[in-house]
């Protein structure tokens, strides 16, 4: 991040409250659920991601039409696969049973920041919880578009010139997955997905994933990936225990989808 956005993103989160009145508008009602508490007894689960077979070979972006793109990388590629040493990045990892259902979870207050750099979203798959501040900075010397297109969400289209204060909004409904495009640059891509909790990990380079505080409980877990489509698995986890799960795609999991 150039410095004087920083020192901008700063100040924005010191008034983000403020600022999510303002654009966020039509907030959900409050929820009747209990609020969880945490009790010192809650569990961690952790795991890793691999990939089997050959991985298709990334497709050249064309990027000529913006020169100061072209200048961020002159050979871009797509980012769609993302695999080291048999291991698969930006997987995205959620609780997805009914098991939470009782509960409510307070949002986080710190943004979730989406940036623009070197012509590209960064990252390029996230989460955050309903009404969690999304922050989207722009980092590059050019002109930038956030597009979502969500379902059950408010859709918006706003442009960011280079220099320009960040974007903050929030998402007042759980939705799984909402497409981000750049309608400057149609090849930015990112893909946010809002939850009614606070349990799920986004795989890193090295495939590794880490969901904490989970109360005990039965869970069913998925594990989401753009191109590969889904796996899901079913874990049982006790009070206080480190508990390990691992997901497995192949090249046979691929999915003709753009």
């Amino acid at each position: 991040m150039v410095p004087h956005l920083k020192i901008f993103a700063i100040a924005v989160t010191s008034i983000l409250m403020v600022t999510i009145a303002l654009e966020s508008p039509g907030q959900e009602p409050s929820s009747n659920k209990k609020a969880y508490v945490r009790t010192g007894q809650e569990a961690t689960l952790s795991g890793t991601v691999t990939f089997t077979g050959k991985p298709p070979k990334p497709v050249k972006i064309e990027m000529a039409a913006d020169p100061s793109c072209y200048e961020y990388d002159p050979d871009p590629k797509t980012e769609w696969f993302m695999v080291s040493n048999k291991k698969l990045a930006n997987v995205l990892v959620y609780v997805a049973s009914d098991s939470l259902d009782n509960y409510s979870f307070e949002p986080p207050s710190t943004a979730v920041v989406l940036e623009h750099k070197g012509c590209r979203y960064e990252p390029h798959v996230l989460g955050l919880q309903v009404n969690q501040p999304l922050m989207i900075i722009n980092s590059d010397n050019t002109y930038h578009n956030s597009h979502p297109t969500p379902k059950s969400n408010a859709e918006w289209n706003q442009t960011q010139p280079d220099g320009a204060p960040p974007i903050v909004k929030t998402f007042a409904r759980p939705e799984l997955l909402i497409p981000f495009k750049c309608n400057q640059h149609p090849w930015e891509r990112a893909y946010l997905s809002v939850l009614s909790h606070p349990f799920f990990a986004v795989s890193d380079t090295d495939g590794n994933f880490k969901i904490e505080g989970l109360p005990p409980g039965s869970y069913q877990i998925t594990a989401w990936h753009e191109k590969l489509g889904e796996k899901t698995a079913e874990i049982i986890l006790v009070p206080g225990e480190l508990g390990n799960l691992s997901f497995a795609f192949a090249a046979a999991d691929l999915k003709d989808s753009k």
